[in-house]
């Protein structure tokens, strides 16, 4: 009796052991994710990179099924925050949300610790938004033409949220199209900037919606013009560059999802059906529209081909305007 009791239960022990190896994968495929994601942003928070993310993040947990922090790390033009993705493990807990700045057009500028086309996996791109030219209370100008002109019979400064940013590039556009010279100021997110903008330490911004819409409702800031080929929604009576004097003038911000390089394809996967649906609630749409922000529909081939181009695109345009690094 000892001896065949010990057998049954010795051969219902390895049963068991075998059914759990076996359910193991799965259960580990299935479980993804088991613990937090953190959502890195490159720039302080209250810019729109950071507004954006937020939004994003507080629905992706939802499709996700598991928690979804948002971290900033600001520093070092907005590499900071790609090196910290790329130097994550590749399981898909340490995401990153991308723009043109550190993407495409910083490869062109510094001595990279990580490059986002070769260190990165491209997940799905997010949105796209238009920027707005905003002026603080001492520059006394009410129009695009009167900063032009002004721009031209004296120096002008611009903040930025920091090197090769949408504002950044934005501004320097302006410049190029309008045919002025202005002195650029970069800081650690548009927050930090618009602040000083209205301050007075800055004459005016090329920025991110979200980071500046509130300042522009109560009269703190004025709004001259907003760079997309269409009027925004929420500033109706802001006319678009090209109606406000400066033909051929059109700039944006865009957003993607990436990850560190060798992601699991079922991870990827799952993060890029998880972003198709976030980006289809009604909730989420009418908060991108109040950014100023349109949803994408780039899946992780089609992000890394527009990537691709947009890097070739802006190293033309960093050569023309010889950027340097002080």
């Amino acid at each position: 009796m000892p001896m065949k009791f010990t057998r049954r239960v010795a051969l219902a022990l390895c049963g068991a052991a075998m059914t759990m190896s076996v359910a193991a994968p799965m259960m580990a495929q299935d479980a993804y994710p088991s613990k937090p994601i953190t959502l890195v942003v490159s720039y302080a928070a209250g810019g729109g990179t950071d507004a954006i993310a937020r939004v994003f993040a507080a629905r992706l947990e939802k499709a996700l099924g598991g928690r979804v922090i948002v971290e900033n790390r600001p520093g070092a033009a907005a590499n900071l925050g790609t090196e910290v993705a790329a130097a994550a493990d590749p399981d898909g807990y340490t995401l990153l949300i991308g723009n043109q700045g550190p993407m495409v057009v910083n490869p062109h500028i510094f001595k990279l610790k990580a490059d986002p086309g070769t260190d990165l996996d491209p997940i799905a791109m997010i949105a796209d938004a238009s920027l707005v030219v905003v002026v603080g209370p001492s520059l006394k100008v009410n129009t695009l033409g009167e900063l032009v002109e002004a721009a031209k019979s004296g120096e002008l400064v611009y903040g930025s949220a920091g090197n090769a940013s949408a504002s950044h590039l934005g501004a320097l556009l302006l410049g190029q199209t309008a045919g002025i010279k202005v002195r650029h100021v970069p800081y650690k997110g548009a927050g930090p900037a618009v602040n000083d903008l209205v301050g007075g330490h800055i004459d005016f911004m090329v920025t991110t919606i979200p980071s500046a819409i509130g300042l522009i409702e109560s009269g703190t800031l004025k709004a001259l013009a907003v760079t997309g080929d269409k009027r925004f929604a929420s500033l109706p009576d802001v006319p678009t560059a090209i109606e406000a004097g400066v033909p051929g003038y059109t700039a944006s911000a865009w957003y993607g999802l990436v990850g560190p390089k060798g992601m699991p394809a079922d991870v990827k996967s799952k993060l890029e059906a998880a972003t198709t649906e976030t980006l289809s609630d009604a909730d989420v749409l009418d908060k991108l529209k109040n950014d100023g922000a349109v949803p994408s529909s780039m899946g992780p081939q089609a992000f890394a081909d527009f990537m691709a181009k947009e890097r070739a695109r802006w190293g033309d345009v960093v050569k023309a305007a010889d950027i340097k690094v002080e």
